[in-house]
């Protein structure tokens, strides 16, 4: 067997010791909880014990790691499946539909998200002159290998969970370790695009940003790009390349998600829940939701509701 065979052996085995701790430190804070935000700033905690229903939300940027079981997030056309081998990687606001695919009371999903911090990204490029790629970027998630020095990081991040008292001091200092690994590895250029200045996909990422805060308002493409300082037909273009849909099909998604979460967790009917996030008719609503989520949505909510119970 030569070198580069014992090598890749080597970091497999490597892999599967820092997946196993990190498996069990997530079970130990998770014993009770399915979902838990953590004393560290950013940093959660999943638990599923079987699989689960496919969920909307809006996914911030963020990394997404699993140290045991596999989900599926749908964008959408588009599938996205990692496990303990890949990690999710988002560097924008996206709607999505998510569910854990791989779970069982015996060997339960356990997962970590930590949220992008995107400011702390923007000064690692200063502080360390790290070029901007002029290649396009692609769509704002993907999933990449996983790396053992990656998951091991988020062990030593774990571990402070015992040592509160020294999270303020060590946990940016791992997390900024994370962030600096991320920017040189193959998802780099997909977060320096991001964060820099002037950069097409910064400027998406603006109108993202006042699509979330206005998704209920109606809006003139042509206005919003030129809100953020595109021209229209570039706006389209960009916009597109990184969510997978239209400007006007973003604010689709975004009213939808949002009136689910009304309906399912402020017991909102449909009609109010499709006025409060700007429809104008609730029997349009009912249409749109029927074609995105598959199901009316009394039917719907009904259903997630006993899945729940």
């Amino acid at each position: 067997m030569d070198d580069k065979c014992f090598k890749l052996i080597g970091d497999e085995e490597g892999l599967g010791a820092a997946h196993a701790e990190l498996a069990q430190k997530i079970a130990r804070w998770t014993e009770k909880v399915s979902r838990l935000e953590t004393e560290i700033p950013g940093l959660a905690f999943r638990r599923y014990e079987h699989t689960t229903e496919p969920q909307s939300y809006i996914h911030e940027p963020g990394i997404c790691l699993v140290a045991q079981g596999a989900k599926k997030v749908l964008l959408e056309d588009e599938t996205y499946v990692y496990d303990a081998f890949h990690f999710l990687i988002t560097s924008i606001d996206l709607p999505v539909i998510a569910n854990v695919i791989e779970a069982s009371p015996e060997k339960p999903y356990l997962g970590l998200m930590m949220k992008l911090d995107l400011k702390e990204i923007s000064k690692l490029i200063l502080d360390f002159d790290i070029s901007i790629s002029r290649e396009k970027p692609g769509r704002g998630i993907a999933v990449s290998r996983v790396s053992t020095g990656l998951v091991n990081i988020f062990l030593r991040l774990a571990d402070l969970l015992d040592e509160p008292e020294n999270i303020p001091a060590l946990a940016p200092l791992a997390q900024r370790e994370i962030l600096y690994r991320l920017l040189i590895s193959e998802q780099g250029p997909r977060l320096r695009q991001i964060t820099a200045s002037g950069t097409h996909s910064q400027q998406i990422s603006q109108a993202i940003g006042w699509l979330k805060e206005n998704y209920s308002k109606s809006f003139k493409v042509d206005e919003l790009s030129s809100h953020v300082g595109m021209s229209t037909s570039t706006f389209h273009h960009h916009f597109r390349a990184l969510t997978a849909m239209s400007p006007l099909q973003f604010q689709k998604c975004l009213r939808l998600h949002h009136a689910r979460q009304l309906m399912l967790n402020q017991r909102m009917d449909a009609a109010n829940a499709a006025f409060k996030v700007g429809y104008e008719s609730p029997s349009q609503f009912s249409r749109e939701y029927s074609r995105f989520f598959g199901a009316p949505p009394l039917r719907d909510i009904k259903r997630i509701s006993s899945f729940y119970q």
